[in-house]
């Protein structure tokens, strides 16, 4: 499989640089409250709870009505909790290494209500020794949901690790039709 040319959210967003004034909100959902996280330009995180508590900011970041990005974002949550919307389209800045985007540009392509394991992955990122490597990239993704790293299931056709917890992974791949 090649990737879509699709001018990746991601890489459009990544020459945004990360500016001091990092606003946040939450956003009630299915899974529990969502922290999430970024500026005007682009969603830089969002993070599930942690044992049903909203997670908390990190220092220096601003409580704020969702605006531009985050205003986007909260709004394509909800409709995609409420089974309206498959595919998102925001402005993206998740910081991490070049592979790590890499593998996160991957996920992008992975469609709604649709699983791959973590070797079909790897191959299709041109690194197929590299399962391991891109399962634990996979796991640094911090805009889960919007970058579907849920999507991404063992070889065997187990759930394997997730972030958000297994219960989480759940719930979002039952959203999407899938029966775990």
């Amino acid at each position: 499989m090649t990737m879509k040319n699709t001018n990746s959210r991601i890489a459009r967003a990544m020459s945004t640089p990360i500016v001091a004034s990092v606003q946040y909100s939450y956003l009630q959902s299915p899974v529990g409250p969502l922290l999430i996280a970024g500026d005007d330009a682009a969603v830089r995180f969002i993070r599930f709870p942690n044992e049903g508590k909203p997670e908390p900011p990190e220092p220096g970041w601003t409580k704020a009505a969702p605006r531009g990005a985050l205003a986007d974002t909260v709004q394509q949550l909800r409709e995609y909790f409420a089974g309206k919307r498959r595919d998102f389209d925001l402005p993206l800045a998740p910081a991490g290494t070049a592979f790590q985007r890499s593998v996160w540009r991957w996920l992008e392509q992975i469609p709604y209500g649709v699983t791959i394991s973590y070797s079909d992955l790897a191959k299709r990122s041109g690194k197929p020794k590299a399962s391991r490597a891109v399962g634990q990239a996979n796991g640094k993704n911090p805009l889960p949901i919007v970058i579907p790293c849920h999507r991404v299931i063992a070889a065997d056709g187990t759930l394997g690790g997730f972030g958000g917890g297994l219960p989480t992974k759940v719930k979002l791949l039952r959203l999407e039709g899938l029966d775990f």
